[in-house]
């Protein structure tokens, strides 16, 4: 038998990704397919030449089964009831962003993975990327190269003509893409955030109901600021999916494309007295990071904390922190003021 017994809960285009990171593995078996709409999963068994049974019940699927492992791939207003059963059913979750609808609920889901003695880890699949990681490299502090971070900022702009149910939300940005970049932004700087102020709307030409644009301000844990400027109806000169970052420190500045290999300029060694603009030299870096990238490398990272008995570096309990400052910046917007985000989670 091996390792790990999965039931895949959520038969629709994401979950192929799952699957096929499933598959890979020689220590897992998929053992159930769930779905609200049975025809899905059989559909989905027949695509991906599965011979498992299919449920549209979670827990009878995890019971008949003897699951251990439940992927999560459903819509976001379902994590919290697929969570909730499957880990008092005593399996492991692995889930897609966001892993709840509301704080409240994120926090509930906290206190019963606690008590499940079980895993609630969440898909940051944008950590797991060589780039970000020579990023973090060059301004962690102790190692790094640009001393005590003063500002971060985070471009996103692309126009994405997704068609289906981001075009219907009231807040397709924040909601269902904002969370990357913002976790990206606690993962680079170490830092978790304070504050937010944020204004969302809804450029000329948008193809969305809700609002597709906004801009956030941030003031992080370590004093640091960090700005996120983001649409997903910006036509032309569109961003990675990664986002362009511009981060500065007292000693420099660190740039990443989202692509690329990142570099910094800081101030050149020397005495500089009386000069208006002091001289910079480059500093490149590549990370000695060999893991793979997106979702596998996530996952990855899940299942090596459950063999290795830690949490995962996107358990439940740090993923709440990326996801306040989604909640935070949509309530903000509403009120039109700053949101102290102590209390969060």
């Amino acid at each position: 038998m091996r390792n790990h017994r999965i039931v895949v809960v959520g038969c629709g285009n994401m979950a192929n990704a799952w699957v096929d990171y499933a598959l890979s593995r020689h220590d897992t078996e998929i053992v159930g397919l769930v779905d609200i709409k049975a025809e899905f999963a059989e559909a989905f068994a027949i695509r991906r030449n599965l011979t498992c049974p299919v449920f549209t019940d979670v827990q009878e699927a995890v019971t008949v089964t003897g699951a251990t492992v439940v992927f999560d791939v459903t819509i976001p207003e379902s994590h919290y009831g697929v969570a909730t059963t499957a880990l008092a059913s005593g399996c492991h979750v692995f889930g897609e962003k966001p892993m709840a609808e509301t704080m409240e609920q994120a926090r509930a889901l906290i206190g019963k993975a606690a008590e499940a003695d079980r895993s609630l880890a969440i898909m940051q699949n944008r950590r797991y990327d060589k780039n970000i990681r020579a990023c973090r490299e060059l301004v962690n502090e102790g190692k790094g190269v640009l001393g005590r971070l003063g500002m971060v900022n985070a471009d996103f702009f692309l126009g994405a003509h997704f068609g289906g149910f981001r075009d219907a939300m009231n807040s397709p940005l924040l909601l269902d893409m904002a969370i990357h970049t913002f976790d990206q932004a606690r993962f680079i700087t170490g830092s978790d955030p304070v504050s937010v102020y944020c204004h969302e709307f809804n450029p000329p030409g948008s193809w969305y109901a809700g609002a597709a644009s906004a801009v956030c301000i941030y003031e992080m844990s370590d004093g640091s600021v960090f700005t996120y400027r983001g649409s997903w109806c910006a036509e032309g000169a569109a961003t990675s999916w990664q986002g362009n970052w511009r981060i500065i420190g007292e000693l420099g500045t660190a740039i990443w494309d989202g692509e690329t290999e990142p570099y910094a300029e800081v101030v050149s060694p020397g005495t500089h007295e009386g000069e208006f603009m002091l001289p910079h030299h480059r500093i490149s870096n590549s990370a000695e990071w060999s893991g793979q990238g997106g979702h596998a490398g996530c996952l990855d990272e899940m299942f090596a904390s459950i063999t290795e008995g830690r949490s995962a570096e996107t358990d439940c309990r740090d993923n709440i922190k990326s996801m306040a400052m989604v909640i935070g910046a949509v309530e903000s917007a509403r009120l039109g003021q700053k949101v102290e985000l102590n209390g969060y989670w």
